[in-house]
């Protein structure tokens, strides 16, 4: 059985508290950024302490994709199937051509000052790039140790035709785990400092207003706001104390499933959309989920 925190009976209807938890792979330094390519039914994760990119699926095993990842953190699928990437050594964030192996900068600076540390990222249906820029990867903790040239942490979106960035909020702490509603009229954005997680109305040019709290991510255990995604009734899945806090679509608390390692981040995988794979601290765990989560890339 999963250990898990019931904060309301629905909770049993999302997670299969029944089926446990496999590790699936370890040995790492810090994992992070996991998305799934249902095309080729692999997991791509991030080892920002170890600088590498890695891939893992269920008969070839384990593959590491990119010896120096400078630092990755978070990825996603653009709808090409070419992956975005966060890192934190160079403050940039970067797209990698699956295909052929093609790699260039999508950003680097605002306003003619470097990028903090590009953290997490996600990609709208129409190819536009959002993604958070807390200050995580100037430490020694998370990356290189180095000053901060901008005087914010925000939150930005990039047209990937013009290029154009364009700062979206900048009244975060430290902003990190995002993620669209299905109708993506909707933007989730948690804050690791303040321990909680903000909702935002996208606008048709894809800005954002009406800025709000949706949930608090409480407890005491080990865990801060990190990774977050959707399923498909719209329930939030957020990194938190304890591991991963799932939400209702109007922010009840539902209940957490409690990691035994200090959780990062997680993607929705394989053919049903039913596993949970997870990634904490040194390992890659997996766990069976009863409702599919919500996928923005199909392969």
């Amino acid at each position: 059985m999963l250990n898990v925190e019931i904060k309301d009976n629905s909770f049993r209807d999302i997670v299969d508290i029944d089926a446990g938890i496999q590790q699936v792979v370890t040995g790492f330094d810090f994992l992070e950024g996991p998305i799934y390519h249902p095309a080729y039914g692999s997991v791509l994760f991030s080892d920002i302490m170890g600088n590498s990119l890695y891939s893992w699926h269920p008969e070839h095993g384990l593959s590491k994709r990119r010896i120096n990842s400078y630092m990755a953190n978070g990825n996603a699928y653009d709808h090409q199937g070419r992956f975005v990437t966060c890192e934190h050594a160079t403050s940039r964030l970067t797209r990698t051509d699956i295909s052929n192996d093609v790699y260039e900068v999508l950003a680097s600076h605002y306003d003619g000052k470097q990028l903090n540390s590009p953290n997490d990222v996600v990609v709208k249906r129409d190819g536009t790039i959002y993604f958070t820029d807390p200050t995580s990867g100037r430490s020694a903790g998370f990356g290189v140790p180095r000053e901060q040239e901008l005087d914010f942490q925000g939150v930005y979106k990039l047209d990937p035709g013009t290029q154009e960035l364009t700062l979206l909020v900048d009244d975060f702490s430290k902003p990190n785990g995002l993620c669209f509603n299905k109708g993506e009229s909707l933007l989730f954005v948690n804050d690791t400092d303040r321990q909680h997680i903000r909702v935002f109305d996208v606008l048709a040019d894809g800005t954002l207003v009406n800025g709000r709290l949706f949930a608090n991510l409480k407890g005491d255990l080990p865990g801060v706001a990190d990774g977050m995604k959707i399923d498909i009734d719209e329930n939030v899945y957020s990194c938190g104390p304890g591991g991963i806090q799932v939400f209702s679509k109007d922010g009840t608390a539902l209940g957490t499933i409690i990691m035994p390692e200090k959780t990062a981040n997680f993607v929705f995988g394989d053919e049903d959309h039913k596993t949970l794979y997870i990634t904490a601290s040194t390992s890659l765990y997996k766990i069976r989920v009863k409702v599919p989560g919500y996928l923005t890339f199909n392969g």
